[in-house]
């Protein structure tokens, strides 16, 4: 096996066994992000399953067992959820690091769990994206393929939220702050996903020209 397969199988284990960890926890009654009250399991669940970070880690988990296995494909699908994989991991990680980690009190596993899915998994996911490739699997065409995970996510969680009058995250929760607030502060979290696949896609052609020079 090669060291990019090795890396990527790190990857995948590291990222599975973040979310699993943070599935126990959760079925145990632990903390996500600051919830002050314990809801009974079904409800635990459903929100454990509610968060974008669950999303993206499971997506880096994915990808990365696809190409430590050698398993990718190179479609257009593939491509795009590679890219949702990377983006919306990092992109997470700096929206929690600014956004959610100042409200944070975690303790314990609860503790390793948030540092696991938000920093050390997006790490992961970025140096895998840079170092190790594949190379040439990202164009702009990708981007519009890689707005219908957070966007389809962003719509469930809204239209969700009004019926239940919960949100995963406080930046969207629509009972505190109204819609044209949430509104705004998903535009600037858009504009931020948009940017960083901009640049992974740069980054993924600049590397690949390298590549091809030095053959």
């Amino acid at each position: 096996m090669t060291r990019a397969r090795w890396f990527h199988l790190v990857t995948f284990a590291v990222a599975a066994g973040a979310v699993l960890l943070q599935l126990v926890l959760v079925v145990q009654g632990g903390r996500v992000l600051d919830e002050t009250s314990r809801p009974d399991l079904v409800t635990r669940l459903v929100r454990f399953a509610s968060y974008l970070t669950i999303w993206s880690n499971v997506l880096v988990a994915w990808s990365a067992a696809t190409l430590a296995f050698g398993r990718d494909r190179d479609s257009r699908v593939w491509r795009a959820l590679r890219l949702d994989a990377v983006v919306i991991c990092f992109g997470g990680g700096v929206v929690h690091f600014f956004l959610l980690r100042p409200l944070l009190d975690l303790h314990g596993a609860d503790l390793v769990a948030d540092k696991l899915l938000h920093l050390v998994v997006p790490l992961l996911a970025v140096v895998g994206w840079v170092w190790f490739g594949p190379r040439g699997r990202a164009t702009r065409a990708d981007l519009l393929p890689f707005l219908v995970v957070p966007v389809g996510w962003l719509v469930l969680t809204l239209v969700r939220g009004a019926f239940v009058d919960w949100y995963p995250y406080p930046f969207i929760d629509v009972v505190e702050h109204g819609y044209g607030v949430v509104l705004l502060n998903v535009l600037g979290v858009t504009v931020l996903m948009l940017v960083l696949a901009l640049v992974a896609v740069a980054a993924d052609r600049s590397l690949t020209v390298r590549q091809a020079d030095r053959r």
